[in-house]
């Protein structure tokens, strides 16, 4: 397993839940299948088949949030709607009034319900005790908040913090453009979005084209400035940088893959995977926070 986006959150050096503790937090809301009359369920579920909820390899711990949702479109309770509001025209004479069709489509919506379809799915969260790091794999913040809200209801007092830097990620990434020249242990890849500031919100976007240093100057001389950057760290992971410190689209390189050991079987073989990827995870990260001017101080 690798994550893929990293939505990234800081929690101190010192603190000591440990997994039991984390685990016996979460079984508040674990996840339980949804009800036949519930639209959606979720809660906290085994990263691993018969194991418990907190995974633990090395100290660093994995969590997985269980999303069930029925899919029960609107245009369907409509159509059905519709098709009853026609019947009570004919029995009674006229048609239902607002009110009334408001209250029929509520009754078929949960006719329906039961008989809708179930889609599952899954957010992963790895914690790092270690260096401090909570880490959800989600690509958008919206996923990452539904994350944290319940963690933070099944932990009372969790010390989370959203990750802050010294120096903003656009000015920087701009500056490594202008000057192109990436900061020690990283190269500059070939997908980058340079933005306007101004009211245009003009926009540039360059995806797997070779960047020219003149013509990248060019725009941020007309007032763009980068938003996006694709990057590769130590030869080992490309990556794209957002405005919002994000990291998306964690790709490990062949070098990572040499490192992987057989293994005799799937558990090993994903304990295995999980500690090297939260190895090298941590190390880019940390590497990002400095060429970024470090954490921001209080």
């Amino acid at each position: 397993m690798f994550f893929k986006n990293l939505q990234i959150y800081r929690l101190p050096q010192d603190w000591t839940m440990t997994a039991e503790q984390l685990s016996e937090a979460l079984s508040k809301c674990a996840f339980a299948p949804a009800s036949s009359n519930e639209l959606l369920r979720q809660g906290w579920d085994t990263p691993r088949p018969n194991g418990g909820l907190v995974h633990v390899v090395n100290k660093q711990m994995l969590i997985l949030l269980g999303t069930e949702k029925k899919l029960l479109p609107n245009t369907v309770i409509n159509q059905v709607a519709k098709a009853r509001a026609a019947e009570m025209e004919e029995a009674q004479g006229f048609p239902p009034g607002k009110k009334a069709m408001k209250e029929l489509k509520e009754r078929v919506a949960d006719e329906l319900l039961p008989r809708a379809f179930s889609i599952r799915s899954d957010v992963w969260t790895w914690i790092d005790p270690v260096n401090g790091w909570l880490v959800v794999n989600a690509a958008s913040p919206a996923k990452a908040d539904d994350v944290i809200k319940l963690l933070l209801k099944a932990v009372d007092k969790l010390p989370l913090e959203s990750l802050r830097v010294q120096r903003s990620p656009v000015g920087v990434m701009t500056e490594w453009l202008q000057a192109d020249d990436a900061p020690s242990g990283f190269t500059v890849d070939m997908d980058t979005e340079l933005r306007a500031t101004g009211e245009s919100k003009a926009a540039v976007r360059y995806v797997r084209h070779t960047l020219e240093a003149d013509e990248v100057r060019r725009h941020i001389t007309a007032g763009k400035q980068c938003t996006r950057l694709a990057m590769t760290w130590d030869s080992k992971i490309s990556f794209v940088l957002t405005e919002s410190l994000a990291i998306k689209g964690v790709t490990p390189l062949d070098v990572i893959a040499e490192k992987e050991s057989s293994t005799k079987n799937d558990d090993e073989r994903f304990d295995s995977d999980f500690m090297l990827m939260t190895g090298e995870l941590a190390k880019l990260m940390a590497d990002v926070v400095e060429a970024l001017g470090g954490f921001a101080k209080v």
